[in-house]
């Protein structure tokens, strides 16, 4: 058997997305618009404490990196106890740091209330993951991951606004909010898939769970590691934190980069349904490889665009190659686990090189940003993504139509 090939179905159609997604992907929807809500007020509410603006940074990323550090253990946790306690659990902590959050009585407290909310977001994370890769049909599992996605990017551009309201009632209630939808999305998952068989009961035809270094041994899993890194430092971090500043920068007006990361969001929006189809019938490989040559065009651009006509066109641009990338590496990775096999440490390891990127993009660029100009920071993301590319190039296909075309041949 090849590498993570997995037995297709039979049956001339595709099968419809299990009712089980669904309720993951409400959940998704919830916690996003939840995640939404405080993003507009983070930085304001650690100002609040007589910081500074690096000092309230921090906050901000104190989130991101828990994640990063706590995703080995969280996909112990995920191997050991199975997805659906480890996705509840990390709902609940979330939800409690929240809670915690909003009644925060100094900066301290406030940084390590929400670093705290990183570990529990590491634990669902991974295991929403896991669940995906288990529920998902192997033959469908690109339009899976583009429902998945889509339900956060929507959740995601609802919630911001919610959020900018909500703000005028006082910082801590957006954090309640929050603490508040966290706890419904777990009852949905908690009620409806209450009854999921997840794993294999008799001890005799359960299989180990994957570990990291057999992961490794498939050249797809490399291939996506690689992308995972470059797509977090691209499109979750110097879009998200260099882009606006360079709008900013340029235009001197604050909505150009509102515009900016709305625009790129809706390129996301766009694509993410083809993506679906592509990921599925045209195959894993050539889907990432689009995705990230779109992302290092976009964004490569971005440094040189001086009309404001260019710069929004290729904001979309670059949301387009976003929307290619994550279904189609997500599902790549899906195929090498397996659904019969838990692979909690392999899914966290995916999930920590994009945290890392998304992490370390935009402060390395921003330096390159202040030291050399905006063109050749942005030139230096493209790089990323196009030194991503290489791996991909060897990687082996795992999208099950696609091997069977080539069977065929």
């Amino acid at each position: 058997m090849s590498e993570g090939r997995a037995v297709p179905e039979s049956g001339p159609g595709r099968p419809p997305i299990p009712k089980q997604i669904w309720v993951l992907i409400a959940a998704a929807f919830t916690i996003a618009v939840g995640f939404g809500l405080i993003t507009p007020v983070l930085p304001a509410y650690a100002r609040s404490f007589d910081v500074g603006v690096a000092a309230a940074s921090v906050v901000v990323s104190a989130f991101a990196f828990f994640r990063l550090v706590f995703a080995p253990a969280g996909g112990s946790l995920v191997s050991r106890l199975g997805e659906r306690p480890v996705y509840l659990a990390g709902l609940v902590i979330v939800a409690l740091s929240s809670f915690a959050t909003a009644f925060a009585s100094s900066y301290t407290e406030l940084l390590v209330y929400r670093g705290l909310g990183g570990l529990g977001s590491t634990m669902f994370t991974v295991s929403a993951m896991s669940l995906l890769v288990r529920l998902a049909p192997p033959r469908i599992r690109g339009r899976v991951s583009s429902a998945y996605a889509s339900s956060f990017l929507v959740g995601g551009m609802i919630g911001p606004v919610l959020g900018g309201f909500l703000a005028e009632l006082g910082y801590r209630v957006p954090f309640i909010l929050y603490g508040i939808a966290i706890l419904v999305a777990a009852a949905l998952v908690a009620w409806f898939l209450r009854g999921a068989r997840l794993r294999t009961v008799a001890k005799g035809d359960q299989q180990p769970p994957m570990r990291f270094q057999e992961a490794l041994g498939s050249s797809t899993y490399r291939a996506a590691l690689g992308s995972a890194f470059a797509n977090g430092w691209a499109n979750f971090g110097v879009r998200v934190a260099i882009l606006p500043q360079f709008a900013v920068a340029i235009h001197g007006a604050t909505w150009v980069a509102g515009a900016a990361l709305a625009l790129g969001a809706v390129g996301t929006a766009a694509s993410l349904q083809v993506a679906s189809r592509l990921t599925d019938s045209w195959g894993r490989r050539p889907t990432v490889l689009a995705g990230l040559a779109v992302t290092a065009l976009g964004l490569g651009l971005i440094g040189t665009s001086h009309s404001l006509a260019v710069l929004l066109a290729l904001c979309v641009l670059s949301g387009v190659g976003a929307g290619l990338v994550n279904p189609a590496q997500q599902s790549a990775v899906a195929d090498v686990v397996g659904q019969d096999r838990s692979g909690g440490k392999v899914l966290a390891s995916f999930q920590m090189c994009q945290d890392a990127g998304a992490i370390l993009g935009p402060v390395l660029i921003g330096v390159v940003a202040d030291q050399l100009g905006w063109w050749q920071a942005f030139a230096a993301t493209a790089v990323i993504s196009l030194i991503a590319i290489g791996p991909w190039l060897r990687a082996e296909e795992t999208a099950p139509d696609a091997l069977d075309r080539a069977a065929a041949r």
